[in-house]
């Protein structure tokens, strides 16, 4: 790669393949260790508002806790939380402000299982208050109402439709209604945000006329527990009259669709990097052409085509591999400054993001991946190129 050519531009030119290919490699695992950031970012964000695992009836909206065999799965190693969770659109009204949103109502538990009082924005977290209920508003329903948690004069009134499903021109006779006053604001991501208002699971039956129905139960993890393992034990107690979803699973869409794009951005610059390689190919020809005569010679000594053609191919596998390796090397020197230290901000100032630079998570699975990428494009290079060498230089030797 580096001993003196009769033309110096073949030098050139190997030097422009190395770092054609070190570059598109340096660019894949800085790019793929950045959406893994923003994934972790996203799942640990989602997982302060997702339970481990949520269990939900195959038939119907509600079930009644009383028939649920609440007491085998609490007994299952591992979990150590379970949540009852009552879920209904219902009518929110602030003032002169008019909002539909999604009331959660949960029981006592749901604080010793939920992250959500690591994302307040705003006030405690606190579903009761000298024995009244409160409610902690996601921050896009809190906009929308101009409601504020400080307001103790003006209470939130939540309207849901009488279940007798009595038509009537009166709303009184229509719906029926509750006040309650906000504790805190919450603030995870858009789709929660401007979806739910978290109240104690009482408040919700009250509104909905129920006695011990819910709509789900959230179970807890401990760490260091598989939670497929436990799932699976869930489902053999439970059977089929109940579905059982992991973290995964409740969102299921979004982590296929962050996944699809992470996998689109490495073929796009995997493309790129094989623009890159036609530098190999370019590189070997001339190198071929210039070494036409010690070919011939070889051939004369005794060298049979297959040892011909692994020499010049081990030169392009060489430009493959030293591209991979100092590529590999600065891209995880690259993604880990940033992971450490944050140098490249997302710029928006003022809070205005979540994260005040691009997350980076380095995987390992990445680096292989690459590697393996960057590897089996060089040999497809490579190969075109000495494939010519027996037709077009062996016959010349005499």
């Amino acid at each position: 790669m580096f001993a003196k050519k009769s033309h110096n531009i073949i030098n050139v030119i190997s030097g422009i393949s190395l770092l054609g290919v070190t570059v598109g490699t340096m660019a894949l695992i800085i790019v793929l260790s950045v959406f893994n950031g923003f994934e972790q970012l996203i799942v640990s964000l989602f997982n302060s508002f997702n339970p481990d695992l949520v269990i939900t009836t195959q038939k119907g909206k509600t079930f009644h806790f009383d028939d649920f065999p609440s007491s085998e799965i609490k007994s299952i190693p591992g979990v150590y939380v379970l949540t009852q969770v009552v879920e209904e659109n219902a009518l929110l009204k602030y003032r002169d402000k008019q909002f539909i949103a999604t009331i959660k109502g949960v029981s006592d538990e749901f604080e010793s299982m939920t992250g959500l009082d690591t994302m307040l924005i705003e006030g405690t977290f606190n579903l009761s208050e000298r024995g009244h209920p409160r409610m902690i508003l996601g921050a896009g329903v809190s906009y929308f109402l101009g409601a504020n948690p400080k307001d103790i004069l003006n209470p939130i009134t939540v309207y849901l439709p009488r279940r007798e499903g009595k038509m009537s021109t009166s709303v009184d006779q229509a719906f029926k209604s509750k006040p309650i006053f906000p504790s805190a604001i919450f603030s995870i991501q858009q789709d929660f945000d401007t979806k739910y208002a978290v109240v104690p699971i009482a408040f919700a039956r009250d509104l909905l006329d129920y006695t011990d129905d819910v709509t789900a139960v959230e179970l807890g993890v401990e760490s260091g527990y598989d939670v497929e393992k436990i799932k699976k034990k869930i489902k053999d107690i439970l059977g089929d009259v109940y579905v059982v979803k992991n973290r995964f699973e409740q969102q299921e869409l979004l982590y296929k669709i962050m996944q699809s794009e992470k996998w689109a951005i490495f073929l796009i610059l995997t493309f790129i990097l094989v623009i890159a390689t036609f530098n190999v190919i370019s590189s070997l020809t001339m190198l071929i052409l210039d070494k036409k005569k010690d070919i011939a010679i070889l051939h004369s000594m005794g060298a049979n085509n297959q040892l011909i053609k692994r020499i010049f191919l081990l030169e392009g596998t060489m430009i493959s591999i030293g591209g991979a390796m100092l590529g590999l090397i600065l891209g995880g020197l690259i993604s880990l400054l940033q992971q450490e230290f944050g140098i490249i901000s997302l710029g928006g100032g003022g809070g205005t993001f979540v994260v005040d630079a691009y997350p980076v998570q380095i995987q390992l699975l990445d680096f292989a991946i690459v590697f393996a990428t960057v590897i089996f494009l060089g040999l497809i290079a490579a190969w075109y190129p000495v494939r010519q060498i027996s037709s077009k230089y062996l016959l010349q030797k005499l």
